[in-house]
């Protein structure tokens, strides 16, 4: 479980998250959606300990991430190609995040077989360093290394920018094949592909929570209608 208690951040005088409470229970799937400056990427980062609050406290399956690095070896993500090594290739990346998990060369290169749809011929093989490839492919790269280890906890932040749609529709039913007990963590401009795959969403406005919804048939009009206003 992720748990939120009296969460802020704050830049001078200006806030720019405050949530006094939040759980997401393992296994959920658990969308982030809100406009630009609404406080999605800045959740996210505290949640993986790359900011400091003003003030409050995560936890991540009962650790706390600001004072333990436990919560490290079962939590994978994706922000951004900060994550991202450039001056490596992607199989030298993939092996490098291998290492980390305690996987040989020959373990990295089973795994990735899973990703071959969504790599569609396009990452491996290529003979470029990823800092040459093309936005899409090392966004393809950064989820499938988040990936890796077989994390309980996924966070990926804006996942189907810069794919092509097929590569967002092979993404979605990589997610939906994670099993079960994962908990994916998902932020993202496009209702339609939130509405799909997560089964909550929480709606973010000026770092204020102002919707919690649980997913329906009715989900997407409810964004829409909500965004339209």
């Amino acid at each position: 479980m992720i748990k939120i208690n009296n969460l802020c951040k704050q830049y001078g005088q200006t806030v720019v998250l405050d949530i006094p409470e939040l759980e997401i229970p393992n296994g959920q799937r658990f969308g982030l959606v809100g406009n630009n400056g609404a406080g999605k990427t800045t959740l996210f980062s505290l949640l993986l300990d790359l900011i400091r609050p003003a003030r409050g406290e995560v936890y991540i399956n009962g650790k706390n991430v600001a004072h333990s690095n436990d919560w490290k070896s079962f939590t994978g993500s994706f922000l951004d190609d900060s994550f991202l090594i450039g001056f490596l290739s992607p199989e030298e990346y993939f092996n490098f995040v291998g290492k980390l998990y305690g996987m040989n060369a020959s373990d990295v290169l089973d795994l990735l077989g899973r990703f071959e749809a969504f790599f569609n011929g396009e990452i491996l093989g290529r003979g470029k360093y990823i800092r040459d490839m093309s936005k899409g492919n090392q966004k393809k790269i950064g989820i499938a290394a988040a990936l890796m280890g077989n994390p309980e906890v996924v966070i990926l932040d804006e996942p189907f920018a810069n794919l092509d749609p097929s590569s967002q529709i092979r993404l979605k039913k990589l997610i939906g094949e994670l099993e079960a007990d994962k908990t994916i963590l998902i932020s993202s401009h496009d209702l339609a592909h939130v509405a799909e795959v997560c089964e909550r969403i929480v709606v973010l406005e000026k770092g204020k929570i102002i919707r919690d919804i649980q997913g329906s048939e009715d989900t997407l009009k409810e964004l829409e209608d909500y965004f339209a206003a």
